[in-house]
This record gives structure tokens, C-alpha cells and sequence, in this order.
């Protein structure tokens, strides 16, 4: 995608440097933003002069979702440049930070920590983490919600959202029609993917966004989606772009698809056992976000068994149900799953 400008950005606890996406042209336009630090700020600024801008020259910001390491510094672009700051409705009112919004998504974090079996210390420390990062979130700009398939002039180009939930309920990818030629010989349209596709970590669901029903499930079909799609590059929320996206989410699937081995290992061995437990055993003592994102990754793949009737959350803990069951089904992209090929071959 000709026109691109990658500017890095530092942030706090997450997944490596941040990316914040330059399409200049007619109309100016970052995608995301980075988070509300003295250094991320100073970085983005310095990242703008150096293509020969100023946060004065954006006219239009493209957020992939509320998390504050991508829309923490879009208040303060909009406030210097009467910029558009939009993003997709269902994390429009967390963006604007809302006090409705807010408060909702606290009491359902406290009511799914309870209920994940967090220990009260474990719970405080997070509270006391969660409260601590308020800033990074910056200035609440105003903002223009889209919906999936909305399209969007930037840089030169027309990008259009794709909704890419399960990471949270409204991350959108923007899509744009490409002559780029992969290394494989590729050819279609590139994607800024936000933290729905990322080339080494794997997005977090279950935690990253507690308002998300089914989350695994949700994001599994994202992942299927991007399959399906063909792009021939994807720009992603963190480190460098993926050459091989339809690769890329097929091995996220085959990794949860181990995980959930290893979930299942817990409750053969340990069971029953709530989230907070499975966690435990899956990623052991957990520090400052992850303590919010190990149980939740965990709840996603117990939520996801359950509903597939492999396990049973009983009064005690979730036991292992049906021994039998066809886990690959689970999993599309998995061989003889929906009819993708299995990433492993």
C-alpha cells in the first residue's frame, strides 16, 4: 500500500511498540493514535515532523478500537487540529469516554472477576494497576461512530471498515484495494488490522474487553474472516506488517486450538477448577494487565467448551463432560474444520 507511513510509538504494558499509521495525501489521516504518555506524545510529534507535519495537519483519525495504547492521543490531535476522530459504534462511547460506558464496564469487570474465582488480594491489585493507568487514556475527543462496511477517504485512498470483534466488541480493521505482490506471489487488497491480526503475540480475549459475549467464538470467526478475505498484507497494532495474513490467522487458530489441550489437561488433573485456577496452571504468577487477561483468556476457552457441551461449569468448578468430543470442530481452519486447510501441513 503505497502512501503508508509507519510511525513507532512506545507504550506501557502491551505488545511491543505501538504503530500509528500515516496516509497523507487529501486528506491527512492517522490510524490510531498510540497511548497518552510524555514519551508516546513526544513520538508522535517527532514521527509526523520528520515526514514533514504537525499534529496540526491531521484531519481525520481512524481508531481500531478503545484500548488506550491506540486511542489514548486522540483528544489531544483533535483539540490541535479540529481533526474527525472516528471509530467503530460499539467502542464509540469508551473512546468518549462515557460515564455510563465507564461505569458499566467496571461493574462487569467486578462482577466477572468475582465469578472467574480471583482471589480478593489478586482483584485489588489489578483495581489498583486498572486505576493507576487512567491517564494513558488522554483527553476524551469527540467522536464519529461507523458501522461495518462504512467507507472512509484517507491518505488518497478509500479504505473500508471490516469488523473484526473478540479483542473487543468493536475493533474494525480498514481495508483498502492494493497492486502490492506478496512474497508468495499474493495479490489483493492490504489491511490495517488493529490488534485483531498481530505477526507474533496472540491477542488476548476474554480479558481485553469484558463486554464481549462469547468471546473465543467471536474471534475464531474473525480469523475465519480474514482467511477468507485473501489480503495480501495486513499493517498491524504492533511491530512489523504480516506478508502472509491468511497464514498468520490460521497458526492463531491452531494455537488456541492447543490451548484448549492444555485447558482440558488442567481439569483432568486438577479439576474442577474455576478460571482463576486454570490460569494459574496455564500461565502461573501474573503481574500488572495480565492478571485481568490470564483469567480471561481462560474463561474464553472454558466459555467456549461449555458451550459445545464439552465441559460442565458446576458449583465447584468446571469438570471435563464429554471425553469424546471433536475438538477440531471447534476450530475453523483446523483440517476437516468448515473446510479450511490445516495450518500445520
Amino acid at each position: 500500500m503505497t502512501g503508508v507511513e509507519t510511525i513507532s510509538l512506545g507504550n506501557t504494558a502491551f505488545e511491543g511498540l505501538n504503530n500509528a499509521y500515516l496516509l497523507d495525501g487529501a486528506v491527512t489521516t492517522l490510524v490510531d493514535t498510540g497511548v497518552a504518555t510524555p514519551e508516546t506524545r513526544e513520538g508522535l510529534h517527532d514521527g509526523l515532523a520528520a515526514r514533514g507535519l504537525s499534529v496540526e495537519d491531521v484531519e481525520q483519525v481512524l481508531l481500531t478500537h478503545w484500548h488506550a495504547d491506540h486511542a489514548g492521543l486522540a483528544g489531544e490531535v483533535q483539540a490541535a487540529s479540529g481533526a474527525v476522530v472516528r471509530v467503530h459504534r460499539a467502542d464509540a462511547p469508551l473512546v468518549a469516554q462515557d460515564p455510563d460506558a465507564l461505569a458499566a464496564m467496571a461493574e462487569r469487570q467486578r462482577d466477572l472477576l468475582a465469578a472467574w474465582g480471583m482471589p480478593e488480594s489478586s482483584q485489588e491489585e489489578l483495581l489498583g494497576f486498572l486505576d493507576g493507568e487512567s491517564t494513558i487514556a488522554g483527553d476524551p475527543p469527540e467522536v464519529e461512530p461507523f458501522e461495518a462496511g462504512a467507507t472512509v477517504e484517507a491518505g488518497d485512498r478509500e479504505l473500508t471498515a471490516v469488523h473484526l470483534p473478540g479483542h473487543t466488541e468493536g475493533l474494525c480493521g480498514f481495508a483498502s484495494p492494493s497492486d502490492y505482490r506478496a512474497p508468495s506471489g499474493a495479490t489483493g487488497a492490504e489491511l490495517f488490522s488493529g490488534d485483531a491480526l498481530l505477526p507474533y503475540y496472540t491477542p488476548n480475549v476474554g480479558g481485553a474487553d469484558v463486554r464481549v459475549e462469547r468471546p473465543l467464538e467471536r474471534y475464531l470467526d474473525t480469523l475465519s474472516s480474514i482467511v477468507d478475505a485473501g489480503y495480501a498484507r495486513a499493517w498491524p497494532g504492533h511491530r512489523g506488517p504480516i506478508v502472509d495474513p491468511a497464514g498468520r490467522a490460521a497458526d492463531i487458530v491452531a494455537h488456541h486450538r492447543e490451548r484448549t489441550d492444555r485447558v482440558l489437561g488442567v481439569l483432568a488433573e486438577h479439576g474442577p477448577a474455576d478460571a482463576w485456577t486454570v490460569s494459574a496452571h496455564l500461565f502461573g504468577e501474573l503481574r500488572s494487565i495480565h492478571i485481568l487477561h490470564g483469567p480471561g483468556e481462560a474463561y474464553a476457552h472454558l466459555e467456549h467448551l461449555e458451550a459445545a457441551g464439552v465441559v460442565e461449569n458446576t458449583p465447584e468448578g468446571y469438570v471435563v463432560a464429554d471425553r469424546e468430543a471433536d475438538l477440531d470442530a471447534l476450530f475453523p481452519g483446523i483440517a476437516g474444520a468448515d473446510g479450511h486447510p490445516d495450518p500445520s501441513a
